[in-house]
């Protein structure tokens, strides 16, 4: 390969877990994100950089970007639980949080996070992901149907969910790269129009923090590793534009190499789909037209955490501890008529939206049912009146 044997691709886990599957607000735009990142770079004596404070972050997004407070709490949240601390820190942040008796008190305990400023642009511009396009919304593309999706597991057709669908994640990087290395350049290394040069310099700490969306491997090594180790590797040096009298790389030559050794993520949900360990976690129902399907992707390394996909799992109970559930990307795709209980802490759980409303009514009427049992719905019953009368009295 004309760049070293060194394979790249797009990480999982802030595709998955950071992109809110909905459009993102028109003030999230690259344009106004790079105003943002200039802003914060002239002011790191302040809290905004390199470490952005939430009362920082709260500034920016209200009154620059002119976004709802709860929608800035929501995406410094959602980032800093993505690449924050450990479970039992982030329980007792929560147990913190929770304990706040006044809104004073809730200020005071967010003041004190902090993430990567860098980083936490990289996160915004990854709501783009969702970004609804007039030209793909007219060809169709932007509005998938049940029946374009082909049999057997997800992931497969490119209307499917953009969060798991790891080819949209390279595909998302190949057409974004330029804006993101941008997103990240030093202010001398724009033009007046903030865009980029062919003389410009990205710095480690830039390529660093495009590390978030970015890993891959030397060679036949299963060794994962992040963007900015494998670009300082002695090969890579040559192809990527890296100079030791700036520490910092050419923009035009590491976006080119960064293309060429893009591939597919061997990690993602396609790789587990087609070569994952199947699990043999389901029974074989007599009569079902289709067998039960389990399967989960390899755990190479602590820091990535594994998938594991279950289709058609149909009239069964099936109930699981396992060192594999632990931390792990869980979808439910297909399964019928059966009681599912995973009994380890998961990284995160999908069901489809026809499935979602099903569990909500079955949920309903096992409360409904708990309530005649045991008698408590008449105690409900009685505190309806009461609950219209004040708010009535209110109005």
């Amino acid at each position: 390969m004309a760049a070293g044997p060194v394979r790249l691709w797009a990480r999982t886990e802030p595709f998955l877990a950071g992109a809110l599957p909905a459009p993102p607000p028109p003030r999230l735009a690259p344009h106004y994100l790079r105003k943002a990142a200039a802003y914060a770079r002239a002011r790191a004596d302040q809290g905004c950089f390199p470490r952005l404070r939430w009362p920082r972050w709260r500034h920016i997004a209200c009154g620059k970007l002119q976004l709802g407070r709860d929608l800035a709490w929501l995406y410094f949240e959602l980032f800093h639980g993505l690449l924050g601390p450990d479970p039992p820190r982030r329980l007792r942040w929560a147990e913190a949080e929770a304990s706040c008796a006044t809104a004073e008190e809730l200020e005071r305990e967010r003041s004190k996070l902090s993430v990567d400023t860098l980083q936490f642009l990289l996160f915004l511009y990854l709501q783009q992901l969702h970004r609804l396009s007039l030209r793909r919304s007219l060809l169709g593309d932007e509005w998938p149907s049940p029946r374009t999706e082909p049999p057997g597991f997800p992931g497969k057709s490119a209307n499917g969910n953009k969060n798991w669908n790891d080819q949209e994640h390279c595909a998302f990087v190949q057409s974004h790269l330029l804006d993101m290395l941008e997103l990240l350049l030093e202010p001398e290394q724009l033009s007046a129009s903030s865009h980029s040069s062919s003389s410009s310099l990205v710095s480690l700490e830039a390529l660093s923090a495009l590390s978030l969306l970015l890993e891959g491997s030397v060679g036949a090594s299963r060794a994962v590793r992040p963007l900015h180790e494998l670009a300082l590797c002695p090969p890579c040096r040559p192809h990527n534009g890296f100079s030791e009298g700036t520490r910092a790389f050419s923009l035009p030559r590491l976006e080119s190499w960064i293309r060429s050794c893009l591939t597919a993520n061997p990690l993602g949900m396609t790789a587990c789909i087609r070569a994952g360990r199947k699990l043999a976690w389901a029974q074989q129902v007599e009569g079902a037209t289709r067998r039960a399907k389990i399967a989960c992707s390899a755990r190479v390394v602590p820091e990535v955490s594994p998938m594991v996909i279950m289709s058609q799992v149909y009239r069964q109970t099936l109930a699981k501890s396992s060192d594999t559930l632990v931390g792990a990307h869980v979808r439910i795709h297909r399964c019928n008529e059966s009681f599912i209980y995973l009994l380890s802490p998961l990284r995160q759980f999908l069901i489809r939206r026809d499935q979602r409303k099903r569990l909500q009514m079955l949920v309903e009427n096992k409360f409904y049912e708990w309530l005649v049992q045991t008698g408590n719905r008449q105690q409900l019953d009685s505190l309806v009146p009461l609950a219209m009368g004040s708010k009535q009295a209110a109005g």
